[in-house]
């Protein structure tokens, strides 16, 4: 299956890249490789600098997975830090008398993969929390879109170039759909699903969404939406249902319409950003900037203060499952079933560890793979508590591998459930036919090809496929219904492939509690009764540059708003987001538990 589709779309993807490799962004990456950390150094009178640019991903950066590709499309190195330190930074940075304010500025980036809303209400929690401790907050995006205001609509000031636009026209979903060019090409493929909503087949069978599929959509859609007008609104001192209707009446507002509707408080350039913030630093006017420290460098700062290096035989594990959930060890990036099991059986074993948190940012993948690690999940809850914080997505898969935890943590604007099953069948016959290839296939059994891709699957064949997937369902269904304590019938009724925002699971009860990866932290404390006493440690640990190949180039100074990608490399960034997906699909059976390939919120 994974080589299927790694064929079948080489060409086009080879394209893509043709059209936005950048040589550029190639040496920037061995350049990054090559770069050496220097302890960094807070000066007194600080501002903190935030550039929403910077791709904030659940593991420590080198943990997981490398984003080469991405990388040279984009044109430069992407700039990460992980959740837990840029939450720990902004919350030290809070306490330090040596920061005076925080400088919010630069736009989320569309190439990252930290821009979910889940991932995003954490660190505004945290400059809430800054704010609340007195110091001030100053926000300067040259454009707004909704991620970015999001954040930004915390901030004590927030200021908008004269030129530049505030977008606040809601949320959509686009989905790309593959049937007719399948076709074209002379490609079949047969699907076998459980689940009115389990829409991840559509794109191979449909031009668009099914009536069901844009039902769930729209709901989820509209959970995330009313999270960012209750948030927003709430900083602006205004009412949801005033951010609402200047939503319904513009898609982007003009600078003087934004600062008359109170959404911005002045309107100004750069220069005169920079002279504000001089002047909160004492700098003189002459000086070419003003005191600073990035984020990523203060985490290196805040790390120290906080004594995350010292070592307790009272240990809290976090294990990181990020990415699709595949078959064997995976790759880096990815959810490898048997390489993530023997992960929890390690620290299962360890004394020091007296209770995990498994953070999951999953949108699933291979039932198999979810299948042994769930059922190391359970082995390890015997021997002490594992509580699971999701965070953007952890649905199907992903939501397999949570439910026979403790506790389970969702942020409301979480996306998880999608309790379903689907396996899709590929053929290749018409294309070979058309350039004069063909099959001759001799076996000593009825079905010994039955997942042979030269051929589509007969009738009877389809129907023992089928019969495997109504079993891996209804395994799902009881595990929910087990795990959760749960009413079988009720289980069966919100499963069905939906998909639900973690508010909405919360009252489903498919999770415990809101809240994000520090609450869900505090909870496996508790649980452990450990006290105060207790250290963190992080799994999968931080791989070595040689095995990474790539690293990250050092934070700049404030000087230029960040850049932004051209159109042509965005499209070609999710285009190959979607293909790297399809590449993940490797269950031995072909049978999937996952959200649609290509489900993403713009």
């Amino acid at each position: 299956m994974r080589d299927f589709f790694k064929y079948t779309f080489a060409t086009l993807l080879g394209l893509f890249i043709f059209m936005g490799l950048s040589i550029g962004g190639l040496i920037a990456l061995f350049i990054g490789a090559a770069s050496q950390d220097t302890e960094p150094k807070v000066a007194n009178k600080s501002v903190l600098v935030f550039d929403l640019g910077l791709d904030i991903i659940d593991a420590p950066p080198g943990a997981g997975g490398g984003q080469a590709l991405e990388e040279a499309l984009s044109g430069t190195a992407l700039e990460t830090i992980s959740l837990r330190a840029a939450i720990d930074a902004i919350d030290q940075a809070a306490k330090d008398q040596r920061i005076l304010a925080l400088y919010l500025y630069g736009n989320i980036n569309a190439a990252g993969s930290g821009s979910g809303f889940a991932t995003l209400k954490e660190v505004r929690g945290a400059l809430q929390r800054f704010k609340a401790s007195g110091k001030k907050i100053i926000a300067y995006p040259m454009d707004w879109q909704e991620r970015d205001y999001y954040l930004g609509s915390v901030a004590n000031t927030i200021a908008l170039n004269p030129f530049g636009s505030l977008e606040v026209n809601g949320l959509s979903s686009e989905a790309t759909f593959f049937a007719n060019a399948l076709q074209k090409f002379g490609v079949g493929v047969q699907v076998t699903r459980v689940g009115k909503y389990k829409s991840a087949v559509e794109p191979f069978l449909l031009t668009e969404r099914s009536p069901a599929n844009k039902q769930q959509t729209e709901t989820l859609l509209g959970d995330l939406w009313r999270e960012f007008l209750t948030a927003a609104s709430t900083d602006r001192k205004l009412t949801p249902q005033q951010l609402q209707a200047i939503s319904d009446r513009a898609a982007e507002l003009e600078p003087a319409e934004a600062l008359k509707l109170r959404l911005v408080d002045k309107l100004a350039y750069q220069d005169e950003v920079l002279t504000e913030l001089k002047q909160i630093t004492g700098n003189s006017a002459e000086d070419k900037t003003f005191r600073q420290i990035t984020l990523k460098d203060y985490a290196k700062v805040a790390e120290d203060s906080l004594g995350k290096n010292s070592f307790s035989s009272n240990q809290i594990a976090i294990v990181y499952a990020e990415g699709n959930i595949v078959d064997g060890q995976g790759q880096p990036g990815q959810i490898g079933g048997d390489r993530f099991a023997k992960q929890l059986r390690e620290l299962r074993s360890d004394k020091d560890v007296k209770a995990i948190v498994l953070r999951v940012n999953s949108p699933g993948g291979s039932a198999a793979a979810s299948e042994v690690i769930q059922r190391e999940v359970i082995l390890t809850r015997k021997v002490k508590p594992v509580i699971v914080s999701m965070g953007t997505v952890a649905a199907s898969g992903g939501y397999w591998i949570s439910t026979y935890s403790d506790r389970i943590f969702a942020e409301p604007n979480t996306i998880t459930g999608s309790i379903g099953v689907f396996g899709v069948l590929p053929n290749i016959q018409k294309l070979g036919n058309n350039i004069g290839i063909t099959w001759d296939t001799v076996k000593t059994s009825r079905y010994a090809d039955i997942m042979s891709v030269s051929r589509p699957k007969t009738p009877q064949e389809l129907a023992l496929i089928q019969k495997t997937v109504d079993r891996i369902y209804n395994q799902f269904i009881t595990k929910v219904a087990e795990s959760r304590k749960l009413d079988q019938a009720k289980v069966a009724d919100i499963a069905q492939g939906r998909v639900w925002s973690g508010s909405r699971a919360k009252d489903l009860g498919l999770v415990d509690q809101l809240g994000g990866l520090n609450d869900a932290i505090q909870y496996a404390a508790k649980k452990a009764n450990l006290g105060d006493k207790w250290s963190l440690t992080e799994y999968p640990k931080p791989r070595s540059l040689t095995e990474r190949l790539f690293g990250s180039s050092k934070d700049e100074k404030v000087a230029e708003i960040s850049t932004k990608l051209d159109p042509l490399t965005t499209e070609a960034l999710k285009f190959y987001t979607e293909l790297s997906a399809l590449r993940a699909l490797n269950d031995p059976r072909g049978i999937y538990v996952r959200l649609p390939y290509n489900f993403r919120i713009d």
